[in-house]
């Protein structure tokens, strides 16, 4: 065997880059553009995940403060067209995963991404609410909730080579730019 071959590092897998992905987890600001005006790329990016959910929204709608997306998470005219697209996208997703990875390196590494999120989104959500004038515990443990699972998605899309197009890397892109993707409410969709 020749030198060169004896100190080949092997390529790092896409299991192998959520490692990297979970401790960037800790640099991304969570929840620092709630409440502000979409940007254009933004706004392009959410039409963009609802498309590739295969749901279209009458319209994108931002929600201004955390008491107004307190109520849309309580709105019972929620609308779970969208919650069972993104769940048949997770499953189409896992199983494509399970088919590529063994399964404990890929639940573990599936874990650490939802340790890492979990370890920094509430207390980000808690100090954005708090800003804001609301210090409501539950209310930064559902917005926390959403953030981690955000990142859980994203990487799964990794693991299973979805590409950035897919919705959740879409998802993902938009709550490591500081929003909280809220939910359908009829047929209005709520970014705040």
């Amino acid at each position: 065997m020749s030198p060169a071959r004896q100190h080949a590092v092997p390529e790092p897998t896409e299991l192998d880059e959520l490692t990297v992905f979970a401790a960037s987890l800790a640099r991304v600001p969570w929840f620092a553009g709630v409440g502000e005006e979409l940007t254009a790329g933004e706004r392009r990016d959410v039409l963009d995940y609802l498309a590739a959910l295969g749901v279209a929204p009458a319209q994108v709608v931002v929600v201004r403060d955390w008491r107004a997306a307190e109520a849309i998470t309580r709105d019972p005219s929620w609308n779970t067209a969208w919650w069972d697209a993104e769940e048949r996208s997770r499953l189409a997703l896992l199983d494509r995963a399970r088919r590529r990875w063994d399964e404990h390196p890929l639940m573990t590494a599936l874990t650490r991404v939802t340790d890492a999120a979990t370890q920094v989104t509430l207390g980000t959500a808690s100090t954005a609410a708090a800003r804001s004038g609301v210090a409501d515990p539950a209310l930064a443990r559902v917005a926390a909730g959403a953030a981690t699972q955000a990142a859980y998605q994203a990487a799964l899309a990794r693991v299973a080579s979805a590409g950035e197009a897919h919705p959740f890397a879409i998802k993902y892109r938009l709550f490591a730019a500081g929003r909280w993707l809220l939910g359908l409410v009829g047929a209005s969709f709520h970014v705040f």
